[in-house]
């Protein structure tokens, strides 16, 4: 029999998100809080221009918050309290075990929320304001050198056991990785890329990134060969082979049909793993990019136009990864070194 200890720990603990329950996640939400997904979602899908990953990240994490005040008892958003919004970030924190950085998103889509609540008049006060902003660590970005990046780009290669008619994915996957480490290209924006994106006489890529936000990127030329490579010896007979499902997109799969951003990863860490390198991923690349070019002598406001970053603190944390640069110059130039 438990003990009056137990018993009264067990009543002043808040509810848990139940893992095991059957029901969809919808169903667990209170109706009154359930009414506001749909005008919340149609606001940051039209008003805010949001791409199409960070609107699927604002609406799950929305869901997880209005799951977990459903579940400590509020039914319609007026009843929620400021207290009610640190529990669930403090849950998210001890219980969920997420990163700082998931958390601090989390906490950007319920102020995000709870400010269009206010503005539309559902809510006379925002319960959000009092919630302070969770400290972010500053974790310093993964790095591969000039001579892993080499091994990267060469790794794509027929299949040993390939008949000599078999489709040359390998020119697709050495075309894509060429352009994430020549352009700094997440993965969503090499796998949304368009043929008329390219603009070879100018030597350019137009590409589309985060909030539909557009910029042009130089394509280096060993990158320029292998994207012509790979339409003129594989898109061109993937198209013929499979009828054109493109849909104008420059990477394709085996199918004809757009590659998409979770088979960039896959293919990322595939190649990866053939040069004999681990822990490998997108991103990487795009780091690489970035801290290479500042090794090179590239000025941080160009870097941060190249990466299409509307923060510039957000790209000087390249300026963290290699400090010999920085030494060079204090020794070069300080009057007293």
């Amino acid at each position: 029999m438990p003990s009056a200890v137990a018993i009264a720990r067990r009543s002043t603990e808040r509810p848990r998100l139940r893992r095991s329950s059957p029901a969809p996640a919808d169903e667990r939400i209170a109706p009154g809080l359930h009414a506001l997904v749909g005008p919340f979602t149609a606001f940051i899908r039209v008003e805010c221009g949001l791409s199409a990953n960070t609107l699927e990240s604002y609406q799950r994490d929305l869901r997880d918050l209005l799951i977990d005040l459903s579940e400590q008892g509020r039914t319609v958003i007026g009843e929620v309290r400021p207290r009610d919004l640190s529990r669930h970030l403090s849950w998210l924190h001890h219980e969920r075990k997420l990163a700082p950085a998931s958390i601090v998103r989390h906490l950007a889509t319920l102020k995000v929320f709870f400010r269009w609540l206010v503005s539309t008049g559902r809510l006379p006060e925002n319960p959000a304001d009092y919630l302070d902003r969770p400290t972010r660590w500053k974790k310093l970005p993964g790095l591969l050198s000039p001579g892993q990046i080499k091994a990267l780009l060469s790794a794509p290669r027929p299949e040993p056991d390939a008949v000599p008619t078999a489709m040359p994915l390998h020119l697709r996957d050495r075309a894509m990785l060429e352009l994430m480490y020549a352009c700094g290209l997440r993965a969503s924006e090499v796998a949304d890329l368009r043929v008329k994106d390219l603009q070879p006489t100018l030597g350019v890529v137009l590409v589309s990134g985060k909030g539909n936000k557009q910029r042009l990127v130089p394509i280096g030329k060993p990158a320029q060969a292998a994207i012509r490579e790979y339409i003129d010896g594989c898109r061109t007979r993937l198209i013929e082979q499979t009828g054109d499902k493109s849909a104008g997109r420059l990477l394709l799969s085996r199918t004809g049909r757009p590659l998409e951003r979770v088979a960039v990863w896959q293919l990322v860490k595939k190649n990866a793993l053939r040069a004999g390198l681990k822990g490998v991923h997108p991103h990487l690349l795009r780091h690489s990019f970035a801290t290479h070019l500042l090794q090179g002598g590239a000025d941080l406001r160009v870097v941060q136009e190249l990466l299409g970053h509307s923060d510039i603190a957000t790209t000087q944390i390249y300026t963290h990864v290699d400090s010999t640069r920085f030494k060079d110059a204090q020794r070069r130039f300080h009057p007293r070194p």
